[in-house]
């Protein structure tokens, strides 16, 4: 419990000291004023109704929402524009999937996000699991573009294509219909047709698509460290229990970590797993019946050897543009490796059990890292009903970003 506190005493100090991030931007309120703001940069992943602002010669937070602003964007690399539309919030959920090939369109007051500006123009909402596309033309009032499941029987759906339709009949230029037939309902097809219609109409287009893709999601990193570990068994006699504490042992591991970084709220979280090779090695002088005629001295010993697999999440927190700290959780599913525990001549067969871990740690230029991991207790003799086992481990975790 200690080190864990200590885990989160140093994680809070982090961010105790970690910048909010605001960038360049501008909101147009309800008179039509613009205002060159800073505006807070949370990546949404659903469609925001309200941001938080600050100006340059001032330090105050304030807050406006879709009541009060018609648009606002953030460093020409996303704009939202306010509009009052009709939304189809079917789900696709074959539970509660609709029967009716119609969508159930219903007036609100959203912002929706540009993906294409031009003479044809692209926007975008997401809420949850509800995800549209709507487009106008020569800057006129949003229309939804439909797609809509629908339930027919025993199992089978059906697909409301409407949306090729809506745009077969509002792009006229440049687009075949059998071009038009491919086209699925995603931010990838919708953006080429409506970037290629625009060019054919000879328009400029701001394709803020471009700007907003995400690189580099997957990393492969390379994590070599120290391993503070401590085992003892408790066995459970009838009539007393027996502690063999096997002590503490500091050792190597390596391990090989996959990370995704989730594309949105910028890149702050992520997704890893981590295959790593650890081993621990521990001894104990046993005397039995000390003292008497039958005193018998022996030493007990622990070789475990396995691989771990962490399956976790991990959160960073940003300092500034090359400088970040993060927290992670992993749940550990661990495989062991011929390991054995010897008491006399009387060897336990080792079935490792799983446990989580948590870490903290520091990154710099998406290259180097180093971390603090504290895993919870795991027990290496699972299949035993009379005997505990407890090991423990705290890590020291260098990091180096292979990409």
């Amino acid at each position: 419990m200690k080190k864990l506190c200590l885990l989160a005493g140093f994680l809070a100090a982090g961010i105790h000291y970690a910048q909010i991030r605001f960038e360049k931007g501008y909101f147009i309120n309800n008179s039509g004023e613009r205002k060159e703001v800073l505006i807070k940069n949370l990546d949404w992943k659903n469609n925001p109704v309200d941001f938080e602002y600050r100006t340059d010669n001032s330090s105050e937070i304030k807050k406006e929402n879709i009541n009060n602003v018609k648009e606002f964007s953030i460093d020409g690399n996303r704009k939202y524009i306010r509009a009052t539309v009709m939304v189809d919030r079917s789900s696709t959920n074959l539970n509660s999937m609709s029967e009716n090939r119609a969508p159930d369109l219903k007036e609100e007051t959203l912002f929706l996000k540009y993906i294409i500006e031009g003479k044809a123009g692209l926007l975008y909402y997401e809420d949850g699991n509800i995800r549209r596309f709507f487009y106008n033309a020569e800057k006129s009032e949003p229309e939804q573009l439909i797609y809509k499941a629908y339930y027919i029987d025993q199992g089978s759906v059906g697909y409301n294509e409407d949306y090729k339709k809506q745009i077969a009949e509002h792009l006229k230029c440049g687009i075949n219909s059998g071009q038009l037939q491919n086209v699925n309902y995603t931010t990838k097809d919708l953006t080429k047709i409506f970037t290629q219609y625009n060019q054919c109409s000879g328009d400029q287009i701001t394709d803020y698509a471009k700007s907003d893709t995400k690189k580099n999601l997957f990393h492969l990193n390379i994590r070599p460290g120290v391993n503070f570990s401590s085992f003892e068994t408790t066995h459970n006699y009838s009539y007393e229990s027996v502690n063999t504490d096997f002590g503490k042992d500091t050792s190597f591991r390596i391990g090989l970590e996959f990370e995704y970084v989730l594309p949105f709220n910028k890149n702050k979280w992520a997704l890893f797993a981590e295959p790593t090779y650890q081993y621990y090695k521990g001894s104990k002088e046993i005397t039995e019946n000390e003292g008497s005629y039958f005193e018998y001295k022996y030493t007990a010993t622990t070789d475990y050897k396995s691989i771990e697999l962490p399956l976790g999440v991990r959160h960073y927190f940003f300092l500034d543009d090359r400088s970040k700290i993060f927290l992670n959780a992993a749940y550990v599913i661990d495989f062991n490796l011929s390991s054995s525990i010897k008491f006399d001549r009387n060897e336990l067969e080792v079935s490792s059990g799983n446990n989580f871990v948590f870490g903290a740690g520091y990154k710099y230029n998406d290259k180097f890292s180093a971390e603090i991991r504290v895993g919870t207790s795991r027990t290496l003799l699972r299949d035993y009903v009379s005997i505990n086992s407890d090991y423990k481990a705290i890590s020291v975790i260098l990091g180096y970003t292979l990409f």
